[in-house]
């Protein structure tokens, strides 16, 4: 067996993931990672991580397949990603059980009844952005990324407006891993007490939203297949970040590159590629989640290499990496091409955690762009691309703000 490096320590900031990512190729098709403290191998191989997302020798559950997980999560920044009850961190039939309770949300019926929702705050939105001064700088991230897909998930989840504020910083932190153990710890008790009044809350008065449903399926089910209350909030917990904190980033990106790269805006305005081409590779060249914390081998697993990843050892599904991968897009697979024939790409996971929300999200951000940029077709980066600043994560992929100006807008449609 071949001897391994050192871990690769990746960096809490996420200041050069583009680095990073050619660092993870450089090693092999799975290498050893530092991930604040704790030793997984990270895969950036996508045939392999393909591989071992279907695997049955390949779990989400820390408590059935990760020895350390009791001594490690009391102290690690990142406890909530793998410490949560709900689908996130099911195997076998508690995923099917789980992901049954909440496939019907997003089914292609419910989707495609909330594309007039999207639409409508989405128009809202750049109606908002065209009453602001010409030349004023504008934050797209805070005043467009941000908004719509808190307002949706609010509308899908029944979460009151007035509300929305307070789950946004608490989401927000959960993405940040440069927080400290204390910081982190205090942000996870926050964020259940907000959801045990959520629950309460449509308990007592239900409606037609995904978190009344839940409630009554907790109440309802019978005794084999019923919700826990852990399973029930932290099930809440995983559709609002991930319906949330993901569009927001890609949203950003797309923006950003289109703005950066003149030429592939003119392929779309000039007909070459289409708006679901855009959303498309941005999702491959600059997917939401960079790295996804974690899973766990339920036996040895033999690499192509010799190595071997022993039974209980975390696995970090680099995801980032491996859409970048030269095996993948040959050697334009750094290069953001909105004509790009094949755009494959693991931004929503593979095989039985594939994301829910993946239609949802697609939805969202092909709205805004298109909105955008046929309302504002002036539009400009306030300044120079290489002074974006990155959020401070290593799984979040976004900036911490993307200022530009808007430029003389078109006619509003009436």
């Amino acid at each position: 067996m071949p001897e391994q490096p050192p871990p690769l320590v990746l960096d809490p900031t996420g200041a050069d993931h583009h680095a990073e990512h050619r660092a993870l190729h450089a090693r092999g098709p799975a290498t050893r990672v530092d991930i604040l403290g704790v030793t997984a191998w990270s895969v950036s191989d996508p045939a392999l991580l393909k591989s071992l997302l279907t695997s049955p020798d390949v779990s989400k559950d820390p408590r059935a397949h990760w020895p350390a997980f009791a001594e490690t999560a009391p102290t690690w920044p990142l406890a909530l990603w793998v410490a949560v009850t709900n689908m996130f961190t099911a195997y076998g039939g508690d995923h099917r059980r789980l992901r049954r309770m909440i496939a019907p949300a997003f089914s292609a019926r419910r989707i495609s009844a909330l594309q007039p929702v999207v639409e409508s705050i989405v128009a809202d939105l750049l109606d908002a952005l065209d009453d602001r001064p010409r030349d004023e700088v504008v934050d797209l991230r805070e005043h467009l990324a941000h908004p719509l897909p808190i307002t949706v998930i609010s509308t899908l989840m029944g979460v009151p407006e007035v509300h929305a504020p307070e789950f946004r910083a608490a989401v927000d932190a959960v993405f940040d891993t440069t927080l400290t153990v204390e910081q982190a710890t205090a942000n996870t008790r926050a964020l259940y007490k907000w959801l045990d009044a959520l629950i309460e809350a449509k308990r007592v008065t239900p409606a037609d939203d995904l978190t009344s449903a839940l409630v009554m399926a907790r109440d309802e089910e019978g005794a084999g297949d019923a919700l826990t209350h852990e399973e029930l909030r932290d099930t809440l917990l995983l559709v609002i970040s991930a319906g949330y904190e993901t569009t927001v980033n890609v949203i950003d990106q797309a923006i950003t590159t289109l703005l950066t790269d003149p030429a592939q805006l003119a392929h779309v305005r000039e007909g070459r590629a289409s708006w679901a081409d855009v959303v498309e590779e941005t999702l491959r060249v600059e997917p939401a989640v960079k790295h996804l914390p974690l899973r766990y081998a339920v036996r040895d697993i033999p690499l192509p290499d010799g190595s071997l990843i022993p039974k209980g050892a975390p696995i970090l599904a680099s995801y980032a990496a491996a859409n970048r991968h030269p095996s993948w897009h040959g050697d334009s697979a750094d290069t953001f091409d909105a004509t790009r024939p094949v755009k494959d790409h693991l931004a929503f996971g593979h095989g039985v955690h594939f994301c829910l929300g993946a239609p949802l999200a697609r939805l969202e951000v092909g709205t805004v762009l298109r909105g955008l940029f046929e309302r504002f077709p002036e539009l400009e980066l306030a300044l120079p691309a290489g002074e974006l600043r990155p959020v401070p994560s290593l799984i979040s992929n976004g900036h911490r703000e993307v200022p530009v100006r808007l430029g003389r807008g078109r006619q509003r449609m009436s």
